[in-house]
């Protein structure tokens, strides 16, 4: 077979599958079995099982089920809801305050997360309650919950870093340290854009604001300490080079469970649910892994490699423009596939071409994080909108969701074109750190 009739079996049976409802990585395991059969016989299917195992004994790899778990057992404490009653205190009297305060939560969990899933489902059931009840305007409210979430792909410990860096063969300390300013920049963005279009338009927020409790000791205490000491401890161990990033996540879980211990919350059912939720999630992580890895590694074998690369430097255009190919690639796939999948089937053609380009992988990651971001708020995959859905009242419909999510959509690719236009905003702070 030539790699041209390869590489249409690939691409056309992936989506053919998947439109049938074959998952992703039952999918792209099988179309590897069954390319590698007819290109190089049976033999060549052990070349599944290699790829698989150099997976799962990757030493960085066992950060993901950690951090997971750090996640899941903090969202079953009521440290995130003491959290939002300690910052309502602080900042729901201003105009516009509880939209501040859930942006500042979507912060705090996105630094001690990684996961957007979570993060959204949380808000949604925090959050989107009290903006309701106090009457602000139903677009803005979901707009910040969805986009706020979704900062969990771009503000360390992300999972999807993680991964890239595994795939791409590139520090995921360094990815970290990367996408630490345009991640948080980007959050300065949504809280200028809030501030802006309320002070534009009061009629977006209540008339007059919530009338607050003074903020005490053991408010903080209680809601801000723990997660302050909790982040400190995360990002002084990742960015202070004190450990590795495994080990780091290691660390985030015993203070997690410490923490949750000292609030009396720490049950076997918690602890038990937590581990459930992590099982499953890192289930579907690694099947989606292991089936793409794959497929890519026999189809790299077949020459797939050279032959994408070769057509890509072939179409005689600037370097700039095939790297907003790229990103165009990500963001319409996006439309139909999850982040993990998109990574995995794009990221190790993609990455040597960056390279033979000139260009820094690490920087090359922050771009796919920010068109992830992208993905996550786009229809009509929109993992984020299905998120909040599970959780939102019954009037609130999805294209009411969708409908919302544009203005913070146009911010992130106002973000992304900012990152391919002045690569040193990613760059810099690894370079001064290394």
């Amino acid at each position: 077979m030539s790699i041209e009739l390869i590489s249409i079996i690939l691409v056309g049976g992936v989506f053919a599958l998947m439109a049938l409802g074959v998952p992703l990585a039952f999918a792209a395991g099988s179309l590897a079995v069954l390319v590698s059969y007819l290109k190089f016989g049976p033999a060549v299917i052990a070349l599944a099982h290699k790829t698989v195992y150099g997976l799962a004994t990757e030493y960085s790899l066992l950060s993901v089920p950690l951090f997971i778990l750090m996640a899941t057992l903090l969202e079953r404490s009521r440290l995130a809801q003491d959290l939002y009653d300690a910052l309502f205190k602080v900042f729901g009297n201003l105009k516009g305050g509880v939209a501040t305060v859930t942006l500042i939560i979507s912060v705090f969990m996105a630094a001690i997360s990684g996961i957007i899933g979570g993060e959204i489902v949380l808000l949604g059931l925090i959050a989107l309650p009290q903006m309701m009840r106090l009457q602000y305007d139903r677009k803005l409210s979901i707009g910040i919950i969805c986009a706020g979430g979704s900062l969990g792909t771009m503000v360390p410990p992300s999972i999807v870093l993680i991964i890239y860096g595994l795939t791409a063969d590139v520090s995921v300390q360094k990815l970290f340290l990367a996408s630490f300013i345009p991640g948080f920049a980007l959050a300065f963005a949504y809280f200028a854009y809030i501030y802006i279009r309320c002070t534009l338009n009061p009629a977006l927020t209540p008339k007059a604001p919530e009338k607050t409790e003074p903020f005490t000791k053991q408010d903080f205490l209680r809601g801000v300490l723990p997660l302050l000491v909790l982040i400190g401890i995360v990002f002084g161990c990742i960015y202070g080079g004190v450990t590795s990033i495994t080990e780091a996540a290691g660390i985030a879980v015993g203070v997690s469970l410490l923490i949750i211990a000292l609030r009396s919350e720490l049950n076997i059912t918690m602890l038990w649910q937590a581990l459930t939720r992590t099982l499953q999630s890192c289930g579907i992580i690694l099947w989606v892994t292991f089936g793409a890895a794959s497929l890519i590694a026999i189809y790299n074998l077949s020459g797939g490699q050279r032959f994408v690369t070769g057509m890509i430097t072939g179409l005689d255009i600037a370097p700039v423009v095939t790297i907003m190919l790229m990103m165009a690639i990500f963001i319409v796939l996006g439309l139909f596939m999850d982040w993990i999948g998109i990574l995995l089937l794009t990221i190790p053609i993609f990455v040597p071409i960056v390279t033979q380009l000139g260009y820094d992988p690490v920087w090359f990651g922050v771009l796919f994080s920010l068109t992830m971001q992208v993905a996550f708020l786009s229809p009509p995959f929109g993992p984020a909108a299905f998120y909040l859905k599970s959780v939102a009242p019954p009037e609130i419909t999805l294209q009411t969701i969708f409908a919302s999510l544009w203005p913070f959509m146009l911010i992130q690719i106002a973000f992304l074109a900012l990152m391919l236009t002045f690569p040193s905003i990613a760059l810099w702070l690894p370079e001064i750190l290394n």
